[in-house]
C-alpha cells in the first residue's frame, strides 16, 4: 500500500499537469481562450492542489491526512458539479443557449464575487462552445474526469485502513 506521501505527491502532480495542459497546450499553444466555468475549473484545481501539496509538506497522521483529504473532495465535488454545468451548457440545442456573460475582468471589478458567480453559472452562453476534443471528450468531459480521478484519490486516502 503506497504510503501517504506517495499519494499526496501523486496528488500535487496531478494538479500541476491538468494546470500546465490547461495553460501551456490549450491556451498558449493551441490559442483557446478559457472561458468563465474553465477558469473556475483552473481554481479548484489550484485548490485540491494546494490541499495536496499540504499534506505532502505537513505529513500528520491518519487523522490529519484525512482532513486533507476530505478538503480535497469536497473541492472534488465542486468541481465535478462545476464540470456537470458545463457539459450540460454544451449539450444544450442552440436556441436554449443563455446569452453570453459581460466580460469576466469586467464583472470581477464592477459586481460582488457573489453577483459575478450567479452571472457566470446562470449566463454563461459563451461555455457551450466546444473549441477542442480528444478521443470525443470536450475540455469540460476531460476536467470532469480529472476531478473524478482526485475525488477517487481522496476517498482512497479516508477510507484506508492503515496509514
Amino acid at each position: 500500500m503506497p504510503s501517504y506521501r506517495i499519494l499526496n505527491a501523486l496528488g500535487v502532480l496531478g494538479a500541476i499537469t491538468s494546470i500546465s495542459f490547461a495553460y501551456f497546450y490549450l491556451q498558449k499553444h493551441l490559442g483557446l481562450e478559457a472561458c468563465p466555468l474553465c477558469l473556475i475549473d483552473r481554481g479548484i484545481v489550484i485548490a485540491i492542489g494546494f490541499f495536496f501539496l499540504l499534506a505532502l509538506l505537513h505529513n500528520p497522521a491518519k487523522i490529519g491526512q484525512r482532513l486533507y483529504s476530505a478538503c480535497a473532495l469536497i473541492f472534488s465535488g465542486l468541481g465535478i458539479a462545476v464540470c456537470w454545468r458545463h457539459l450540460w451548457l454544451q449539450n444544450l440545442p442552440k436556441d436554449q443557449i443563455p446569452e453570453c456573460s459581460p466580460g469576466l475582468d469586467y464583472m470581477l471589478e464592477t459586481f460582488p464575487i457573489g453577483e459575478t458567480l450567479r452571472t457566470i453559472f446562470n449566463s454563461a452562453g459563451e461555455c457551450a462552445e466546444i473549441q477542442w476534443s480528444f478521443m470525443g471528450l470536450s475540455i469540460p468531459a476531460q476536467t470532469m474526469l480529472v476531478f473524478i480521478g482526485f475525488a477517487v484519490l481522496s476517498l482512497y486516502q479516508i477510507l484506508r485502513k492503515n496509514g
